[in-house]
């Protein structure tokens, strides 16, 4: 670990490299570092989102061969100069007939996504108005837009009320994840949607975590409701769907306009065709196989119901995503250390990606787990337990 750089004189020029270190070394002193693993074949996966485990589906492998072969690797331009070829186009009809919506948007990053979207429709006469615990990307969307930003209680119709209430802005947006990331709760859309109404407000719900996993036919937690209640809808192919990408979906007019005014549709390459391809193939597989949510919603209460047995702290979620409450940092690094060298991979989050005093491992679930892999799981989380017994 590198030691502090000594402290200047205030009015000394601090040089880059000296404060570059000293963010660095705070960072490592707070346990807050974080560290890229190599995946390994012998791993098992509990950290990931592939919810149903199409990224390593071989027709979803072939489809992305195929795509390329027929396509090439590279879309070659952004979609409004000469990179919006065939295959774009029909995903973006097939998901718009999915979700119900009139036409549907593909951005190559979810990120991408929310920071377009609200750029493209927010300014400084725009009030945003967001979950206290959604997706960072959603955060900056709004501080790039330059709108007024508030954030309302984890899943609180009433605050939200209250601050709609008070707020004179010519224009209101109202902005939640759907299954948020790092609890695998659900947001109440119904509630959001009627309140939203109520205040001539627009809702967009990012559902990246529920799109192909919720709903009878995978379409996420807003499956059934239309663009009435629920305007615009951001949903992720990096999840679920296996592959990557994302898109918006909405009424013809508010796609149009994002088209038009988000920059960071306008100005990057289209997707990459073979990637759109295996796309294509995910969705036909998330509508046609409900058997796989059947599976994935299996393996959620198979370890729930086990991991109460072992007294194991996780949160009230009945999503993939189960994060098992741990609250201090350490302890949260170290059983993540004592699992990855028995093979299984977790995810540690720590401040500030949740609030202080919430570390937890963020355990997911796939359909490919099998009843062996998750006993594997409750195991090692069984020693970890029984290790850190007072």
């Amino acid at each position: 670990m590198p030691e502090p750089v000594a402290e200047r004189p205030a009015s000394a020029p601090q040089p880059w490299h000296e404060h570059l270190a000293n963010a660095r070394h705070q960072r490592q002193q707070a346990n807050r570092w974080r560290t890229r693993r190599v995946m390994l074949d012998a791993a098992l996966d509990f950290a990931g989102n592939d919810y149903l485990g199409l990224a390593l589906e071989p027709r979803v492998r072939e489809a992305t061969a195929e795509g390329a072969r027929r396509f090439g690797a590279g879309a070659g331009a952004s979609h409004l100069v000469s990179g919006h070829l065939a295959v774009h186009e029909t995903l973006e009809r097939k998901l718009a007939e999915w979700l119900g919506r009139e036409r549907a948007l593909l951005f190559s990053t979810g990120y991408m996504a929310n920071l377009g979207v609200i750029q493209a429709l927010a300014d400084r006469d725009t009030a945003i108005f967001q979950d206290r615990l959604n997706h960072a990307s959603l955060i900056d969307g709004a501080a790039l837009a330059g709108a007024r930003s508030r954030r309302f209680h984890h899943r609180d119709g009433k605050d939200l009320e209250r601050l709609l209430s008070r707020s004179g802005a010519a224009r209101k947006l109202v902005i939640s994840d759907g299954v948020f990331s790092m609890d695998g709760d659900i947001a109440n859309v119904a509630e959001l949607a009627a309140t939203a109404k109520r205040h001539s407000a627009l809702l967009m719900v990012d559902d990246a975590h529920g799109v192909g996993v919720l709903g009878e036919s995978g379409g996420g937690c807003t499956e059934g409701m239309g663009a009435a209640e629920v305007p615009l809808l951001v949903g992720t192919f990096g999840k679920a769907l296996g592959t990557g990408g994302a898109f918006v979906a909405g009424d013809a007019g508010l796609i149009e306009h994002i088209t038009q005014f988000a920059r960071s549709y306008v100005y990057t390459t289209a997707q990459p065709p073979a990637v759109t391809a295996a796309t294509l193939e995910a969705l036909n597989i998330v509508r046609g196989e409900p058997e796989r949510r059947a599976r994935l919603e299996a393996n959620v209460a198979l370890f729930r119901r086990e991991a109460a047995r072992l007294n194991l702290p996780l949160a009230d979620s009945i999503t993939p995503i189960q994060p098992l409450m741990l609250g201090d940092e350490a302890r949260t690094l170290r059983w993540a250390a004592e699992l990855e060298a028995a093979g299984l991979a977790v995810g540690a989050i720590r401040p500030p990606t949740v609030p202080k005093g919430q570390a937890r491992l963020r355990i997911t679930l796939s359909a490919r787990h099998t009843g062996a892999d998750i006993k594997r799981l409750l195991d090692g989380l069984g020693r970890c337990r029984r290790e850190d017994a007072p």
